[in-house]
């Protein structure tokens, strides 16, 4: 199937609690798009489709930037609303690239995609890195925190949004601003998370 009538199908229109002035084509529940996903691409043993949640760190770093002026779909749709001149959301799953086109859409925003890992790459146009809840396992939160102090020393703003996942970095960060974002207990197992924006700083 088409990953943007994928997306359609078998999510629903809402907006994320803590930035309802975004619309979000997002899954009610996990087991039933996970199980959809499996079947789709006929793999089992499949990660869980991130891309149809608005996760607690994406929430509040889009918060920040529609709060402060300064991209994952959320976040890049927020900078776009926010007023940057150009918006360029990575990702390697196709799900998720169809995700976010269909979100922009939906929220009348010009968002480029490129569905490729951008990590360990640089280009010196952009101004602001946002990354949204990357902490989850280490060998991922290890590599995108290297990439992200790379980019940091060269001068652009580098955001990270987290809920206190366990493989956060210890030092180098600078606490931007926090919020308490409601969550899903079925993902979470608790109704909210207390989210911190840092800034990365340089190796």
């Amino acid at each position: 199937m088409d990953p943007a009538v994928f997306v359609r199908r078998k999510t629903a229109v809402a907006a994320p609690p803590l930035v309802p002035e975004i619309r979000l084509h997002l899954a009610t529940e996990v087991t039933p798009i996970w199980q959809a996903t499996e079947e789709t691409l006929a793999h089992s043993a499949l990660p869980p489709p991130f891309w149809a949640f608005a996760w607690a760190g994406g929430q509040a770093l889009a918060r920040y930037l529609l709060d402060f002026g300064a991209g994952s779909g959320l976040v890049a749709i927020a900078a776009a609303k926010a007023g940057a001149a150009c918006v360029l959301a990575a990702e390697i799953d196709h799900f998720a690239a169809a995700a976010i086109a269909a979100n922009a859409a939906l929220n009348d925003v010009a968002i480029a995609v490129r569905t490729a890992d951008v990590l360990d790459s640089d280009d010196p146009r952009w101004e602001v890195v946002a990354a949204g809840d990357v902490c989850y396992e280490r060998p991922m939160a290890d590599r995108v925190t290297g990439w992200l102090r790379g980019l940091a020393a060269r001068g652009p703003l580098v955001l990270l949004g987290d809920p206190g996942r366990a493989y956060l970095p210890s030092e180098g960060l600078v606490e931007r601003a926090r919020y308490l974002v409601p969550v899903s207990r079925e993902l979470e197992d608790r109704d909210t998370r207390d989210t911190i924006v840092w800034e990365v700083l340089p190796r």
